[in-house]
């Protein structure tokens, strides 16, 4: 791979996909998933503390509303870095970046933005208007 420049931005001036692109966005996603799994080890660590040290039975119940909270968050990191993980698959077989539905490329801006986009905007938006269709 690629060494990148250390404020490399992909450009709609270069073309689609080149290997500086795709390693911009390879690094993007390790990051992103190396600090999800950062946070689920804080998480763990967090709620391995003694649910004892809140004595006050209001403690108690708040202290377990927010691991709640927390357990639905990191269960729907979880979902994320497979997704994650499917886009660095898709970085290695060369098919990253191109819409699922119609073989297009999908923006750069889009990509940058939700790098584990699998739909172009149009696309995205035409799932979207059936799955409401669907659902009235």
């Amino acid at each position: 791979m690629p060494d990148l420049p250390k404020n490399y931005k992909p450009s709609e001036d270069e073309p689609f996909m080149n290997p500086r692109q795709k390693e911009y966005f390879r690094q993007r996603l390790i990051s992103w998933k190396d600090d999800i799994l950062n946070g689920t080890k804080e998480t763990i660590a967090q709620m391995q503390e003694d649910v004892s040290k809140h004595p006050d039975e209001l403690d108690k119940a708040s202290h377990e509303t927010l691991s709640a909270l927390e357990l639905r968050t990191r269960d729907r990191q979880r979902k994320l870095i497979s997704k994650i993980d499917a886009a660095l698959r898709k970085i290695q077989s060369g098919t990253y970046g191109y819409c699922e539905e119609t073989g297009e490329p999908i923006a750069l801006k889009r990509l940058v933005a939700r790098p584990i986009a699998t739909l172009s905007l149009e696309a995205q938006e035409r799932h979207e208007r059936m799955e409401r269709i669907q659902s009235d």
